[in-house]
């Protein structure tokens, strides 16, 4: 059965919400201890789970050794002490016990387990290396964790506390739909599901993930929208007599072309930067175009598969069919410069997510 919600994921910036600067920094030694800890237990997890599969192919071990993964005292033929999803929660709580808390290592487990169950037939097969997690992955936390949500209108923020931690959020100018989410939470309209907070070049950004219901939008089962990707048009649409042509190829390339051309200057121009800190200091001009072009295709393709889902509804088209998606994908693969510059799988996943969230089917061809 087809769920009524859809979860989205939003970025927040958070402050900590703290009156003197040496609370602030006993806060953010927590917190990057906490992160720190969460690395290492997800990869001493990731190790444990992938062993545990893998046990059966240990030839070189003696006959008597038994390979059931399953609680000793359930079966006799069982090699664990406890069932298979404790035992690896309890390999990373009895490691860093009293380092970080142990709702958060429990989030972690449940989410490594459903992941390395998604790919475990590529992990056996060889053809996917284990997930190796580095510094810098943030830390997951749970609703438990999460406390007193509430807007203050002194600060202009919305605060609650995560694991005692204090916190506030910076929207800026938000023109998106966080300020509304954030308020429907409050209100117990939407829940908040399992979320992540990430520290990234001494900001604090949190990752949260909404359940909300999808929109009932009056759409017909007998209109059909046919929508095609192309060099020349990102995305030509056609339902009925009714047909839009969204973007075109000078006006997507142009930007972007202006942007690689001037990182190429600015690489060549680097051996003559001044130095004096390092590397750093070399290449801060360079590391300004670092997400400039990514940040450009995003908001360009989220741009063009909003106004392919409006069109859809504005007509009331049910199904909406990419025609000829593979042969796209194969001329993207044969030509360079189409691989490098055109993004048909992530403007298909963009599409993907956009017509679910507005109770459209979406079909491939």
């Amino acid at each position: 059965m087809e769920k009524d919600t859809i979860k989205l994921t939003r970025k927040i910036q958070l402050t900590i919400d703290l009156p003197t600067a040496e609370e602030k920094k006993e806060v953010w030694g927590k917190l990057y201890k906490w992160q720190d800890r969460c690395m290492r237990a997800a990869n001493l997890i990731m190790s444990h789970l992938y062993v545990q599969a893998m046990i059966k192919d240990f030839f070189y071990l003696s006959e008597g050794v038994k390979y059931k993964l399953v609680d000793e005292k359930k079966d006799p033929d069982g090699i664990l002490q406890f069932s298979h999803t404790n035992c690896t929660y309890r390999v990373a709580s009895d490691r860093f016990k009293g380092e970080i808390p142990t709702n958060i290592l429990c989030h972690l487990n449940y989410e490594l387990i459903n992941r390395f169950k998604r790919y475990y037939m590529e992990y056996v097969s060889g053809t996917r290396s284990l997930d190796n997690f580095k510094p810098g992955t943030g830390f997951l936390f749970g609703i438990q964790g999460f406390k007193r949500l509430q807007y203050n209108e002194q600060k202009k923020a919305f605060c609650f506390r995560v694991y005692s931690v204090p916190f506030k959020t910076y929207l800026g100018r938000d023109f998106t739909d966080k300020h509304k989410l954030l308020q429907q939470l409050i209100s117990g309209e939407i829940k908040l599901c399992t979320s992540h907070i990430k520290l990234d070049k001494g900001k604090i950004f949190w990752l949260a993930v909404f359940e909300i219901p999808k929109v009932a939008h009056r759409l017909e089962p007998d209109v059909v929208a046919e929508a095609s990707l192309s060099l020349e048009y990102p995305i030509t649409v056609k339902i009925g007599r009714n047909r839009l042509q969204i973007g075109n190829k000078e006006e997507f390339l142009h930007r972007r072309l202006a942007i690689q051309a001037a990182h190429n200057r600015t690489k060549e121009a680097v051996p003559y930067c001044r130095g004096g800190n390092g590397k750093e200091r070399k290449l801060k001009a360079l590391n300004r175009f670092d997400s400039m072009e990514r940040n450009y295709v995003t908001t360009r393709l989220h741009e063009y598969s909003r106004r392919l889902i409006d069109f859809c509804i504005k007509h009331k088209a049910a199904t909406l069919v990419l025609v000829d998606l593979e042969g796209n994908t194969d001329i993207a693969k044969e030509e360079t410069f189409v691989l490098r510059n055109w993004n048909y799988y992530e403007l298909t996943t963009m599409i993907k997510y956009k017509a679910d969230k507005a109770g459209i089917e979406l079909i491939t061809t």
